[in-house]
């Protein structure tokens, strides 16, 4: 299993098909999980609080464990901002790979202005990057940086998986 994580406007969906699609593995996008009332909250340019986010990467969590429990091959994108967001979608299983998609506020900021239709606005960015902790040398993440195209990120990720 593959865990994709990192702020809005990163990447994270299109690498995390793109990855699935190469894998012949599930995609899920934790933004699936995400309640009505949360959606309209962060629509209304509201971020969401810890508490907020309880709910939901409980839905994930429980969504990869199921995936897990299968025996499926699976790859996730979920922001997991901080590293107790991260540690609850890991339960504990530290196979599941973790990659950090990585941008400068200018490059993230462009990407989200450029946006239509998300619920998500390009004014919360700065609240998600306030929010947001790299993941730390004992979670061995895989640091890409996003400045090149997705099929260059996800020939990265690849390049580095073993089978």
């Amino acid at each position: 299993m593959v865990l994709v994580v990192g702020v809005a406007g990163s990447g994270k969906s299109t690498v995390g098909r793109l990855l699935a699609e190469r894998l012949g593995w599930v995609y899920k996008d934790a933004d699936e999980f995400h309640s009505d009332a949360d959606r309209a909250k962060m629509a209304a340019g509201h971020p969401l609080t810890d508490r907020d986010r309880g709910p939901w990467l409980t839905a994930v969590g429980r969504w990869m464990g199921q995936m897990r429990a299968d025996g499926r091959g699976a790859v996730v994108t979920c922001s997991a901002l901080k590293r107790d967001y991260r540690d609850v979608l890991r339960a504990g299983h530290r196979d599941i790979q973790l990659v950090y998609l990585r941008g400068t506020r200018e490059l993230l900021h462009s990407r989200l202005a450029a946006r239509a239709g998300h619920f998500f606005p390009a004014d919360l960015l700065d609240s998600q990057l306030e929010d947001l902790q790299e993941p730390g040398p004992d979670e061995h993440a895989w640091v890409v940086e996003i400045d090149r195209s997705p099929e260059s990120i996800v020939a990265t990720v690849l390049s580095r998986m073993s089978f």
